[in-house]
């Protein structure tokens, strides 16, 4: 098997060239424009990424998550819910790396295989980095108008989150 998936790539790699040359294709032409195309890309996305991790960390040196944190715990207290959870819920549309951070802390913290770290699983499969896509993608293409698209996304995120929570109370609760 290793040595299936060391030579799968480098096959494909010499199928696409054959393929090229039997269609008459300049491949290494048409490899160069692909290739220049994909760093004129990179150019018109670059600026969007940088404003996004600029944001990011802004947001996550604020410390306004441990102020909500500090404000909710009681709320959360009550309903049985770990609020250990709760930056990875707030972070989740925002940046995907940011709450794939946190859900390795809660993995080291509290084990995979706890409700949390369970729970932690469930809300990232349930959720989407509705910012980050908002702003790397329509940025890309020059889409300016998303009126919709925030309120849509960040409720598409809420109602994964809530189910996130209803599933793993169903499952593993």
């Amino acid at each position: 098997m290793s040595l299936l998936s060391k030579i799968i790539v480098p096959l494909f790699v010499l199928f696409v060239i054959f393929y090229g040359v039997r269609k008459k294709v300049n491949v290494y032409d048409t490899f160069l424009e692909g290739a220049k195309e994909g760093l004129i890309m990179v150019f018109h996305i670059a600026p969007t990424i940088i404003a996004m991790v600029f944001a990011v960390n802004i947001f996550l040196d604020s410390n306004f998550i441990d102020e909500i944190l500090g404000f909710l715990k009681p709320l959360f207290d009550l309903a049985n819910i770990p609020i250990d959870i709760l930056p990875m819920a707030l972070l989740r549309p925002i940046s995907g790396t940011a709450s794939l951070a946190i859900m390795n802390d809660i993995f080291i913290n509290f084990g995979p295989d706890s409700f949390i770290g369970r729970l932690a699983s469930t809300l990232q499969g349930c959720t989407d980095t509705t910012i980050y896509v908002l702003a790397l993608y329509f940025g890309s293409i020059k889409v300016t108008k998303t009126k919709y698209s925030l309120p849509v996304g960040l409720f598409a995120d809420l109602m994964g989150i809530i189910a996130a929570f209803i599933i793993t109370f169903i499952f593993f609760g």
